[in-house]
């Protein structure tokens, strides 16, 4: 048990801190480290079970280190070798695609191994065509602009949940980015009450939605979920390097393949 929570913990370090890189999905990271399932899971039952409230404490602890440690060296190396560390992520991806393909349970080819990773693509895609600013928080705005920043908190922390989306990518998307991060910097948080409530709605929602897709369709619900994470690697991907650089970057990308795949292969000896 204890080494469990320390396990925990320390991969909640992990999906805290890569959330603060732009184009990264916690969701999809929390898969590919194989403890999605068990998130979804205690989100659903942290009111019923002690030890889904222990789990997430533990996790969400380990969350906010992560993001404390990440925000400022990760992005600094962020700065300084773009390339690198991109490709680095990419290998993160490739090297979690096994386990999708597995927890999805292909046994033979059908319409449907083609259409839900189709439809996955499709909504990263579809959510680029929001008009920007939107759901921005505004001070003194009327009722109408309260219920779109709650729906904007909604869909933001739908990124929390969903793999393959971003929170970053999704407060950009809807032109949170910006206004979030002012009023964060200035301390005006009154602004963004409408958008914490509407973010705890849709946390709540969103996980509940996918323990029973997960239950009730397994297969199709990876399937999309693969195609999520398809649909992100746009995001991700930074070009191709020039000279010694595409080395460093392809070198990256191997041992971030190898991280995940390591990772993968023990938990599933465990």
């Amino acid at each position: 048990m204890k080494e469990n929570l320390i396990t925990d913990f320390l991969k909640g370090i992990w999906v805290g801190g890569t959330m603060t890189v732009p184009g990264v999905s916690g969701g999809s990271m929390a898969m590919l480290l194989g403890i999605y399932d068990k998130l979804i899971q205690a989100v659903n039952s942290f009111w019923k079970k002690k030890e889904s409230l222990v789990f997430l404490v533990v996790f969400a602890i380990g969350g906010g280190i992560g993001m404390l440690l990440f925000s400022g060296s990760l992005l600094s190396l962020m700065e300084q070798y773009p390339m690198p560390l991109k490709y680095f992520f990419l290998g993160t991806v490739a090297g979690g695609i096994p386990v999708i393909c597995r927890e999805a349970k292909v046994e033979r080819f059908s319409a449907g191994v083609l259409l839900y990773p189709a439809a996955g693509i499709l909504a990263v895609a579809l959510l680029s065509l929001i008009p920007s600013g939107l759901f921005s928080p505004q001070e003194g705005g009327g009722a109408a602009s309260i219920l779109l920043q709650i729906l904007g908190g909604v869909l933001t922390a739908a990124a929390l949940v969903l793999p393959g989306i971003s929170v970053s990518q999704m407060l950009l998307m809807l032109g949170l980015y910006q206004p979030v991060m002012e009023s964060i910097s200035g301390l005006r948080l009154l602004p963004l009450l409408p958008l914490g409530a509407g973010g705890i709605l849709g946390v709540a929602l969103t996980a509940k939605l996918m323990d029973r897709l997960m239950k009730e369709h397994p297969q199709g619900t990876y399937l999309v979920i693969f195609g999520f994470l398809l649909g992100s690697i746009p995001e991700l991907f930074p070009g191709i390097p020039q000279g010694g650089e595409l080395f460093v970057s392809l070198a990256m990308a191997a041992v971030g393949f190898l991280a995940l795949y390591g990772l993968q292969d023990r938990k599933k000896a465990e």
